[in-house]
C-alpha cells in the first residue's frame, strides 16, 4: 500500500470499526490474513488446543469414573503428550531432553477450560460416596417418615445412640504467638493414642442420657474414676470396643430406666447403625417386651444421616481437645486414663446443649422432618454419556508410509497444502479440520498407553504378589531384603527335598485343639459395672 492511501486506509478502518464495535486493529489484523491474538497466544502455549481439549475431556473422564485426577499429575500428562509427538511409545529418550511445563502451567490450564474446576477433596470410602447412596438416603427417609408419622411416638421419645472413640491425648496443630527470634516449629507435648469409646444417647427434643465408658483394659482401677460422675456406667474390653454383653447391658441397665417414666408407656423410637451387637437375638428380644423400635440406618449412611455424627460428635471431640490443652497448659505432663472422665465431663457439658442436639436433629433431615436436608447435599446420578463414534475420511492419495507420530501427520499435512493450493476455501477449511482430529487423537492415545502401562506394572505386581505364599521364613526381630530371600530360598529346597516333614508340621500345626481358642474367649469375657459397684468397692 503506497503512502498515500496509508491515511484513507486508517479512516476506513476507523469508520468500520464504529459501525461494527469491532477494534480497528482486529479489523486490519483480518484484512491481512494475520492470525488473531489468541491463536498466536494458542500457538505459544505448551500444549496445542487440540491436545488440551484432549487432556480435559481425559480428566472429565477420570472424574466421572470416581477417581479425579490429582493437580500434581497434569504437567506429566502433559509431557506424556508432548512426547509423544516424535516417538511413537512413551520411552524416555536420553537424547531427546523435553522440558515440562512450568508450575504454574496446571492453574492455566483449568482456566482456559471452564468446564474443569480446582477442589480440594477429603478421603472417604467409595461406598459412603453421594452418588452411592442416594437411593438408601431416600428409602431411609420413606420408612422413618412413616414411623414418625404415628401420633403415639412423641418427639422426646425418639433416640439414637451411637459409639465414638475419643483418643486420651492427641493434638492437634496451633497457630500461636512465640518471640520474634523464637525458630521453634514444633511444641512439646506427650501423646497418647489410647482409645477410650464411650456409647452415647441423645434424644429428639434435646437431651442426653448419662453415657457407658468403655475402658481398654482387662480390669477396673479405682483411680481411673476419683472424678465424681453418677449415673454413669464403665466397662472393660482389651479392645476397647462394645460387644455382645456390652449392648445388652446399656439397654437394660443406661437407656430403659432413663427413658421408661418419660415414656409413660407409649412406644420408644431408638434410632443406631447397622453395627452388630447392636442387634443381637437377646437385644431384639429385651427391645420386643419393652415396646422399644428398633430403626437401622442404611449401610455406609451414618455420616449423613445419623444425628449423632452429624454434629454432637465433632463438636465433642472438639471441646476434649481443648480439655487437654488446657490441662497441658496448667502443667500436667501426661494425659492418662485417670484424667478422662474429669476432661470428658467438662467437654459433655459443652458439647451436649440443648440448642447442639436439637441442632443435629434438624441437619439429618429428622426434626423437623425435612429429607431436602439431606438430599440437596447428596449429588444426582448423571447418566453416562456415550461417546459418538467419528468417521475419519480416507486419505485420496497414494502414500509411501504411513503417519504414526503427531510429527510426521503434521508434515504430511504440510505438504498436502502445498501441493493443493488451487483448492477452494471449504476443502481447505475441511482439510485443516481433519489435522486438528488427528492431533486430538494422537494426544488421547498418548494419555491411553500410560493408561496402560500403569495397569500392567499393577497387574504384574499383583501377581507376584498372590503367587507366594504367607509361610514363615524366619524369627529373627530384625531381617534385610537379602536374609528375606536367602531363608525363602533354604525354605523351599527344604521343601522339595523327598521324605521333608515340613509341610505334615504345617498341616499339624492347622489342627491345633480348640482348648486355645476357648481359653481366649475366657479372657475376653467383660465386666460391666456401674458407679454403685465402684462405690461399694472403694467402702471395702
Amino acid at each position: 500500500m503506497s503512502p498515500a492511501h496509508q491515511p484513507l486506509a486508517r479512516t476506513s478502518y476507523a469508520i468500520r470499526s464504529r459501525s461494527t464495535g469491532i477494534t480497528a486493529s482486529t479489523l486490519w489484523r483480518r484484512a491481512n490474513d494475520k492470525p488473531s491474538l489468541a491463536d498466536k497466544a494458542a500457538n505459544q502455549q505448551y500444549l496445542t488446543p487440540r491436545e488440551e481439549q484432549a487432556l480435559a475431556e481425559y480428566v472429565l473422564r477420570l472424574a466421572d469414573n470416581g477417581y479425579p485426577l490429582p493437580v500434581k499429575f497434569l504437567r506429566s500428562l502433559a509431557l506424556i503428550i508432548v512426547r509423544q509427538r516424535s516417538s511413537v511409545f512413551q520411552t524416555t529418550v536420553p537424547s531427546l531432553k523435553i522440558p515440562p511445563p512450568g508450575k504454574s502451567w496446571p492453574q492455566g490450564f483449568y482456566r482456559r477450560h471452564p468446564q474443569l474446576k480446582a477442589r480440594r477433596l477429603r478421603a472417604i470410602d467409595w461406598k459412603r460416596d453421594d452418588r452411592q447412596i442416594e437411593d438408601k438416603v431416600r428409602h431411609w427417609f420413606a420408612i422413618i417418615g412413616r414411623e414418625l408419622a404415628d401420633p403415639a411416638i412423641l418427639p422426646e421419645n425418639v433416640y439414637n445412640m451411637d459409639e465414638t472413640g475419643v483418643l486420651l491425648s492427641v493434638l492437634n496443630s496451633l497457630k500461636v504467638l512465640v518471640g520474634r527470634d523464637d525458630l521453634r516449629k514444633h511444641r512439646g507435648t506427650t501423646v497418647k493414642r489410647t482409645l477410650v469409646t464411650a456409647i452415647e444417647c441423645i434424644s429428639a427434643d434435646g437431651r442426653s442420657l448419662h453415657p457407658l465408658i468403655i475402658w481398654p483394659a482387662a480390669t477396673h482401677r479405682s483411680s481411673w474414676t476419683t472424678h465424681a460422675t453418677p449415673g454413669w456406667h464403665y466397662a472393660c474390653s482389651k479392645t476397647g470396643y462394645t460387644n455382645t454383653e456390652i449392648s445388652l447391658y446399656w439397654m437394660k441397665h443406661v437407656f430403659d430406666p432413663q427413658t421408661r417414666d418419660r415414656a409413660g408407656g407409649r412406644p420408644r423410637l431408638l434410632i443406631c447403625d447397622g453395627f452388630g451387637t447392636h442387634e443381637s437375638l437377646e437385644v431384639l428380644k429385651f427391645c420386643f417386651a419393652n415396646r422399644i423400635i428398633l430403626c437401622r440406618l442404611p449401610s455406609h449412611t451414618s455420616h449423613k444421616l445419623q444425628p449423632c455424627d452429624v454434629g454432637v460428635f465433632s463438636l465433642l471431640k472438639t471441646a476434649y481437645r481443648a480439655q487437654v490443652e488446657q490441662a497441658c497448659r496448667a502443667g500436667v505432663n501426661t494425659i492418662g486414663k485417670p484424667h478422662f472422665t474429669y476432661l470428658y465431663d467438662r467437654a459433655r457439658a459443652e458439647a451436649f446443649t440443648l440448642r447442639n442436639i436439637r441442632s443435629t436433629w434438624s441437619r439429618s433431615g429428622l426434626f423437623p422432618f425435612d429429607p431436602s436436608r439431606v438430599l440437596k447435599d447428596v449429588q444426582v446420578s448423571r447418566p453416562e454419556v456415550q461417546a459418538t463414534p467419528v468417521e475419519h475420511p480416507t486419505v485420496p492419495f497414494n502414500l509411501h508410509h504411513t503417519p504414526n507420530t503427531s510429527d510426521h501427520f503434521a508434515l504430511l499435512c504440510r505438504e498436502v497444502e502445498q501441493n493443493t493450493s488451487d483448492l477452494d476455501t471449504g476443502c481447505k477449511q475441511r482439510l485443516q479440520t481433519l489435522t486438528h482430529a488427528a492431533e486430538k487423537v494422537f494426544a488421547e492415545r498418548a494419555l491411553l498407553l500410560e493408561e496402560n502401562r500403569i495397569l500392567f506394572e499393577q497387574n504384574n505386581e499383583k501377581s507376584s504378589r498372590q503367587s507366594s505364599g504367607q509361610t514363615v521364613i524366619g524369627h529373627a526381630k530384625v531381617m534385610s531384603y537379602d536374609d528375606i530371600v536367602e531363608a525363602q530360598k533354604k525354605r523351599d529346597l527344604a521343601v522339595a527335598k523327598p521324605g521333608s516333614t515340613q509341610k505334615r508340621r504345617s498341616k499339624a500345626r492347622d489342627k491345633l485343639p480348640s482348648k486355645m481358642e476357648e481359653k481366649c474367649r475366657a479372657e475376653q469375657e467383660i465386666r460391666t459395672w456401674d458407679m454403685n459397684d465402684y462405690c461399694s468397692v472403694l467402702d471395702l
